[in-house]
């Protein structure tokens, strides 16, 4: 049997890893110690896809015993996308109780110091790497999406993010010296000499309220940030999503206790249906920091209401994409239609709205007409998804039926320039899989604009007529003002509609992305090098990740005494 980790022993294997991602983040370049292949696991401790999908498999209709305390009852009705019940029951809390178990940990959790914390939580992440197979089948199952896209994106790019706020979070932790020597003079009299210490406080329990769709991806950032800050942290799952955070905790509190420390540092709170525990927990004393991300509606409400913590919110946006010119037309559409389809558009960051000049665009194929766009659009997403084995890997499954009536109302909204056509998935047959729809809309027409300034998730996208470039632009700053973006595009020949969409996006706080024709897509964003979301604008009041994503998740406490 293998020796229990201690945090010197942390701390001689992950320290060099905490190093290559502060040097990532310092650089901005490209970095990942986590593979993006299936193939790469199986050796060195990792489950290969084999013991990977019969680990998932064994979980399911069991009762997954997290051992925290104030359990008093066991609940879960989570139903696949592709119809699978998985049958797994979690711990449900008693508040009065557990809560007050997590503050139990929280002193010696912060005596540890930034870096045995920091080393702590690699440990975590190293054990969820080690099960990337097991948790893509879990994030699949839970999300809709697709095995490959849950793969990465629920495995190594969410174990990026959840590293990246680590390396975030003890970079502003060691920017004060631990201890100092103070000396003033005093001309003829001695110096006043004081020595000072520095000490990183968390300010106590954070709260992670999960998403549907991305339960890792989004989760790990503020899961990871505030643990690695000091903070308590209670994990609550969205009802639909509960597996994949549920088997982090189990993760994080195995590493927790084995190096020494409470596990009860990590908890998780599910739900009964309905129950809405978000907003109870959210406005407990004990709650210092949330996480979220989902509606703009709960967002706003924790951010007008939870006025004890430090709330950070994704919330959503209207993304758009500007299309004035392009010297790569085929390029283009073949990029814009990858980012249509990916997850059946399920992503936050997925274009909306294509602003396009009603006189048409100029390309290295001649000039387009506003309809020869739309419809080579239409043709290039056909072709993407002709295949339906091709389309189910790109579409996922539509996560709920809420999406699904979204997506069956916006055909009344305009005119049907690519109508979304049902897609049967062989292995899954109870799976609801839709391709893009895409409508055509007027910009100058106030009837339209009810439709095209609200954000419809999931596979729909309005192609916009406007003016001009110009007229574009100008709508483009007013739906970042007004409704907030999470992405912006941009396709230009011209510096001065490109100069022009870059002081939009400058002054409106938007993360913008220009004449992207390859295999980098609007709707991706790599960690370490890439900031998700701005915090500048209504979609977002945090970027996923900076140093303002982690330093208010402590406070430095000065104890100084005389020499």
């Amino acid at each position: 049997m293998a020796a229990e980790p201690t945090a010197s022993a942390l701390v001689a294997q992950h320290r060099p890893t905490l190093d290559q991602a502060l040097e990532a983040i310092r650089t901005r370049a490209y970095w990942s110690p986590h593979p993006e292949h299936p193939k790469a696991y199986g050796e060195h401790g990792s489950l290969g896809p084999a013991e990977g999908k019969a680990a998932f498999d064994a979980l399911l209709g069991t009762r997954l015993d997290l051992d925290q305390p104030g359990t008093d009852d066991w609940v879960g009705a989570e139903t696949s996308p592709y119809g699978v019940e998985l049958g797994v029951t979690y711990p449900h809390p008693d508040l009065d109780v557990l809560l007050p178990a997590m503050r139990a940990g929280q002193r010696a959790w912060r005596d540890a110091g930034p870096e045995v914390r920091a080393v702590v939580c690699l440990e975590i992440l190293k054990r969820i790497s080690d099960r990337t197979h097991e948790f893509a089948h879990a994030v699949m199952h839970t999300s809709g999406q697709a095995f490959m896209m849950a793969f990465q994106a629920g495995g190594p790019h969410a174990q990026d993010r959840g590293l990246e706020a680590v390396a975030y979070a003890y970079a502003e932790q060691v920017r004060t010296p631990d201890t100092a020597q103070w000396s003033k003079p005093q001309g003829k009299r001695d110096p006043l000499v004081l020595t000072k210490r520095f000490v990183p406080v968390p300010r106590g329990v954070a709260l992670v309220i999960g998403c549907n769709t991305f339960p890792t991806w989004n989760g790990y950032p503020g899961l990871f940030a505030s643990l690695a800050t000091g903070n308590a942290v209670l994990v609550k799952p969205h009802p639909r999503a509960v597996l994949p955070l549920a088997l982090t905790v189990q993760a994080a509190r195995q590493v927790l206790a084995e190096a020494g420390f409470d596990p009860n540092l990590v908890a998780l709170a599910a739900e009964r249906p309905a129950e809405g525990i978000a907003r109870t927990l959210a406005v407990r004393p004990e709650i210092r920091v949330i996480d979220y991300t989902g509606s703009t509606a709960f967002g706003d409400w924790l951010e007008a209401n939870a006025r004890q913590a430090q709330v950070y919110t994704e919330k959503a946006g209207v993304n758009t994409v500007l299309v004035d010119s392009t010297d790569d037309y085929k390029g283009m559409l073949a990029n814009l239609a990858f980012s249509l389809s990916l997850y059946s558009g399920q992503m936050c960051t997925t274009p909306q709205n294509l602003l396009i000049p009603r006189d048409g665009v100029t390309t290295d194929e001649g000039p387009k007409s506003f309809d020869e766009v739309v419809s080579g659009l239409a043709r290039a997403v056909d072709g993407l998804l002709g295949d339906d084995a091709r389309a189910n890997a790109l579409l996922g499954a539509i996560v709920n039926p809420d999406v699904k009536a979204r997506l069956e109302t916006a055909t009344g909204l305009g005119e049907v320039a690519l109508a979304s056509r049902e897609i049967v998935n062989p292995d899954f047959p109870d799976a609801v899989v839709r391709t893009p729809l895409i409508v055509k809309l007027d910009g100058a027409k106030p009837d339209d604009e009810a439709a095209y300034m609200s954000e419809c998730f999931g596979p729909v996208s309005f192609a916009v007529a406007v003016d001009s470039a110009a007229a574009g632009v100008e709508l483009l700053r007013r739906t970042i003002a007004d409704k907030g973006a999470m992405t912006v595009g941009a396709h230009t020949t011209s510096r001065e509609v490109e100069q022009a969409v870059q002081d939009v996006c400058l002054e409106e706080c938007a993360q913008l992305s220009l004449n992207l024709t390859g295999g980098v897509y609007v709707n991706q964003t790599a960690a370490f090098s890439d900031f998700h979301g701005s915090g500048g604008n209504a979609a977002a009041n945090a970027a996923l990740c900076d140093g303002a994503f982690v330093a208010n998740r402590f406070r430095v406490v000065e104890v100084r005494k005389e020499a």
